[in-house]
């Protein structure tokens, strides 16, 4: 598989572009999905308020980021003359929705018990969240260049393992009957090439397939998916056109409360910033370079425009682009979902898809993305750096174990995680302290340890030295290993950077004197085009480039 470099202007759809638009446009539609349950049945908003004064600015929102990645993409494929450049996906951040909804939102509303002051300190955080991430877009660059690619992708497979592809999958076991054909679909399609329906895109085929087995099921009593007539009626009531109404004021308005909203919005912002990197290193990977301060600026001012319309979901580059890339997605797939999620929002369409899809129908397309990135990083650096990369994914692992823990703990009816039943865990071999202490902060934590294990491989001590400085500060600030930001955060966490930096100092004397060398690391290929054939090669979707 090689780059395909024709000249005049790029195409802006092509038939791979179809798969893009119905696996990114059913992702987008899940977590719109997502928010909304949250906002209605975690927060108790009212459902008109929400269909009336949030998803027409969040639709807006989604429309204008996807059209303005789908527009860089098109300036990269003029530039280079290629026709493989694959647009950025971006969209409300999954974990972005929790903590908006139960760390911001939720507990304005039990301090004021206002449904608007809890929307309006929402907006405000979005507002002030951005500013960080606009601010993290001058130095964005120059994190990419002194970062080791192993150590950005790492963080990655992280998130890619745990808060992407291991949901989905246990969804495909809790109903087989859907989720194994539509997996078998995807794998078929996505993997070896093989369109079951010749033009029928993997993306549509899972949700018809899904829909069908659903529908069929209840004619005898089995009832797969949960699909109910009732609620079909029930969706239908929402049906309307409502454009979104300026919200300004109202975000100001959440102002009041902007001591409580920077305790989330700052280290989030910080977050956001460290992911978007690694997600515009994920695609340079895959062979699109896009500027990281335009990406990480556009985020910032295009999440603005949301909340000002009445949004409070931060935007961000999603994980995945070399998954959409490698099902065919294009330029046009961007565009095209986001302008299909607005026409959602604005006309109400929302629930009556909830109530006549499986949501199972989805989970193999999402397994599929966690899959791709998964694999990215072993396959786009260099062999030597592999336990590096195993280092950088513990971190969100552990975030991952903790949150399961107490999840189940809540379930049990244990509100509270007490010293004592700290112990009582640590007796059992589970220890959520030390957890929360290694997934505090999870994706800074996994690049710079990441980082440091790949420059130690590399007989590079002094770098090495300098990224366990940064993980000292970043640890004294409580931007990793803490819950909290603030000066003097976990203090013994900090010393042990410090001793650790000097420690590799040390090693860089000894191995100087000693005449020792680093042993000969696998060369990287880093041209696009042979970076794409390896996509191809991986995926062995070989429809994935224009030809």
């Amino acid at each position: 598989m090689t780059e395909i470099s024709l000249p005049g202007r790029p195409r802006t759809w092509t038939s791979g572009d179809w798969n893009g638009l119905f696996g990114y446009g059913s992702n987008l539609l899940v977590n719109v999905i997502t928010l909304t349950g949250l906002l209605r049945f975690g927060l108790g908003m009212p459902a008109d308020f929400i269909y009336t004064r949030v998803l027409p600015g969040l639709g807006v929102m989604l429309f204008l980021s996807c059209t303005y990645y789908s527009w860089l993409a098109y300036g990269l494929a003029k530039q280079t003359g290629r026709q493989d450049v694959c647009a950025l996906p971006s969209g409300p951040g999954l974990g972005h929705i929790f903590i908006v909804v139960f760390a911001v939102m939720l507990p304005i509303k039990v301090m004021t018990g206002d449904i608007v002051k809890a929307w309006e300190a929402g907006m405000a955080w979005v507002f002030v969240q951005s500013f960080v991430v606009m601010a993290g877009g001058f130095a964005g660059g120059w994190i990419r260049k002194v970062t080791p690619r192993a150590a950005l992708l790492a963080a990655l497979v992280g998130i890619a393992l745990t808060y992407i592809a291991i949901q989905p999958m246990a969804q495909l076991f809790l109903t087989p009957v859907i989720g194994m054909i539509c997996f078998a679909i995807i794998l078929l399609d996505w993997f070896a090439g093989v369109q079951l329906f010749k033009r029928v895109p993997a993306g549509l085929l899972v949700l018809a397939v899904g829909a069908l087995i659903g529908w069929g099921s209840n004619l005898f009593g089995l009832h797969f998916g949960d699909l109910t007539l009732d609620g079909l009626r029930t969706s239908l009531s929402q049906f309307g056109f409502h454009l979104p109404i300026p919200a300004a004021n109202h975000m100001f308005a959440g102002f009041e409360f902007l001591p409580l909203l920077l305790i989330t919005a700052i280290p989030f912002g910080v977050y956001d910033v460290v992911e978007a990197i690694d997600n515009v290193e994920s695609a340079a990977g895959a062979g699109d370079s896009f500027p990281t301060r335009r990406v990480l600026v556009a985020d910032g001012v295009i999440s603005i425009l949301g909340a000002m319309l009445g949004n409070p979901f931060m935007l961000v580059v999603y994980v995945g682009h070399p998954g959409w890339k490698a099902m065919g997605g294009r330029i046009g797939y961007g565009a095209a979902s986001g302008a299909l999620i607005m026409v959602l929002c604005l006309f109400g369409i929302l629930p009556v898809i909830l109530a006549a899809v499986p949501v199972v129908a989805v989970a193999p397309i999402l397994l599929f993305i966690g899959m791709i990135i998964g694999s990215q990083a072993f396959r786009e650096t260099p062999r030597d750096h592999a336990p590096a990369i195993i280092l950088g994914i513990l971190p969100n692992l552990a975030h991952w174990g903790a949150e399961l823990i107490r999840d189940t703990l809540q379930a049990a009816g244990v509100q509270n995680v007490t010293p004592d039943v700290l112990a009582k865990l640590q007796q059992q071999g589970v220890l959520l302290h030390a957890l929360d202490v290694l997934g505090g902060g999870a994706a800074l934590t996994g690049i710079i340890l990441s980082a440091t294990a790949v420059l130690v491989i590399e007989h590079r001590f002094r770098a090495a030295a300098a990224f366990c400085l940064a993980g000292a500060a970043f640890t004294f600030v409580g931007l990793m290993h803490s819950a909290s930001i603030g000066l003097g955060q976990s203090p013994s966490i900090a010393a042990g950077y410090v001793l650790a930096a000097g420690t590799m100092l040390l090693a860089g004397n000894v191995a100087r004197t000693r005449g020792l060398k680093a042993p000969p690391t696998a060369v990287l290929e880093t041209d696009p085009a042979l970076a794409n054939r390896d996509m191809a090669a991986a995926t062995g979707c070989q429809g994935g480039i224009e030809q």
